[in-house]
């Protein structure tokens, strides 16, 4: 009878599944193209003046049903308030935007858009589509609706939450 042990051989590292490669690849390919679109954007907003993270304040108060308070823009943008603060500081000096009282309550201020942040704000969608164009020249028609249907499914749980301010 043998009495050697044998030793047992090393684990083979795990062989990621196909989905999880192609999951990925997936990730990878939206974070590149995301970047690609910030970078194009960034290119197309320098001419007006306004940063990525003005822009994205005048969005979001585009869409507010009322001229919200300061703590209800650094919620619906996931920041500090102070961050919001600095954002309407330049946008104010930029006549984009104002301060105003609440008509219910003297010691709240509320921020609205001026004529100036209306205009900035068509001047933005504008540098957004051209961003995206550039990006999306490649794809015709038809991949272009069947890309906007795919990503509306992924977006689905963020569409579906309210955005009031």
């Amino acid at each position: 009878m043998d009495t050697r042990t044998t030793e047992a051989a090393p684990a083979a590292a795990p062989v990621p599944a196909p989905a999880d490669e192609v999951t990925g690849r997936l990730a990878d390919q939206l974070l590149r193209l995301s970047r690609r679109l910030h970078r194009a954007q960034r290119r197309l907003l320098e001419p007006l003046g306004i940063t990525p993270a003005q822009a994205r304040l005048l969005r979001a108060l585009a869409h507010c049903e009322e001229p919200p308070r300061m703590a209800d823009l650094a919620q619906r943008l996931d920041v500090v308030p102070r961050a919001v603060t600095t954002l309407v500081d330049a946008l104010e000096e930029l006549q984009l935007l104002r301060r105003v009282p609440d008509p219910h309550s003297r010691r709240v201020i509320r921020i609205e858009l001026c004529d100036g942040g209306r205009r900035a704000l068509a001047d933005l969608r504008h540098a957004r589509r051209t961003a995206a164009a550039e990006i999306l020249a490649p794809l015709d028609d038809d991949r272009r609706a069947a890309l906007t249907e795919l990503l509306a499914v992924l977006d689905r749980d963020e569409a579906a939450e309210p955005h009031r301010c």
